[in-house]
């Protein structure tokens, strides 16, 4: 059966003539951002990927068909929908395009669009991962999967600090997926630079991230990178952090529903300084990624 894929002309151009092309997310759009300002964060991000001379293909369910490449128009449609949009990792897509809902893709879901179109790196603010407690509830981001299995270098601010980072970048390590720190021996937690555990390489430069992944690739043809980079104005949300994860455990969300309302919590309890280090990190990485896009193109032309 054909997939039900619909990729724009800009995008496509890139990907015949091989132009480098970053792959965002929507999740960010409706559920990373309260009052609608994910919209200003994606566009903002595609906007940064341009300036750094590469195509920003942003994902997303529409009207029954994956799309990537997105307008104006439909991301405000994502935007508009917030919560009611539903929430896409991987497995999600097949349903959420035959009940043609719309879904705004994870970094799971994400990857997948990039697994059938052949994009090559994306960018997001942090990964999913091992979620705290996972030993009583086996609660584990699908999105550790899908960067195992999909050959692009994910751009990120390490795992989300809402979750058990150690054991996520142990799992990384059983997976075979390379954490390479962004001028950083350690894996940012997000919302700071510092206290995660040692990355597996250091790299500095763009053209080196973009060899490294070349190598790995020729190695291991169909697994993913992570490339983490520290956020430039970090914050020590620790303590704050712990409490929001346990008030939300405390009313029983569980699943797909947790980061949401956990970044939520984060934002009323940090009076809004959490969102301002998210919006700028999530930008940064979109410019990082698309840097290292534009080297490997480099390289393979």
């Amino acid at each position: 059966m054909t997939v039900p894929l619909r990729v724009s002309d800009e995008v496509s151009g890139a990907l015949a003539t091989g132009r480098p092309v970053v792959a965002l997310e929507t999740t960010l759009v409706s559920h990373g951002f309260s009052a609608g300002r994910g919209l200003a964060v994606a566009l903002e991000s595609e906007e940064r990927v341009r300036a750094a001379g590469a195509v920003p293909a942003t994902v997303g369910v529409v009207d029954g068909a994956i799309r990537v490449g997105l307008d104006a128009a439909a991301l405000e449609r994502f935007a508009e929908a917030g919560d009611a949009a539903r929430k896409v990792g991987a497995r999600d897509i097949a349903a959420c395009v035959v009940q043609r809902a719309l879904g705004s893709t994870t970094v799971g879901g994400t990857l997948a669009a990039c697994r059938i179109t052949g994009i090559r790196f994306m960018a997001t603010g942090g990964i999913g991962g091992v979620h705290r407690g996972f030993a009583d509830s086996l609660d584990i981001s699908a999105d550790l999967m899908q960067i195992a299995s999909t050959p692009a270098v994910v751009v990120c601010s390490g795992a989300k600090s809402i979750l058990d980072v150690p054991a996520t970048a142990e799992l990384l390590e059983t997976l075979a997926v390379p954490v390479l720190g962004w001028q950083t021996p350690t894996l940012p937690l997000f919302y700071t630079a510092a206290g995660g555990p040692p990355v597996s390489a250091v790299v500095g430069t763009p053209p080196e991230a973009a060899e490294v992944a070349a190598v790995h690739w020729a190695v291991n043809p169909s697994g993913g990178l992570v490339l983490a980079r520290p956020p430039a104005d970090g914050l020590d949300l620790t303590e704050l952090i712990g409490s929001a994860v346990e008030q939300v455990r405390a009313r029983g969300i569980t699943g797909q529903a947790v980061t949401p309302a956990v970044l939520a919590l984060i934002e009323d309890l940090s009076d809004g300084r959490s969102v301002a280090v998210n919006r700028a990190l999530i930008a940064d990485n979109a410019s990082l990624a698309a840097e290292v896009a534009v080297a490997y193109a480099a390289t393979a032309a």
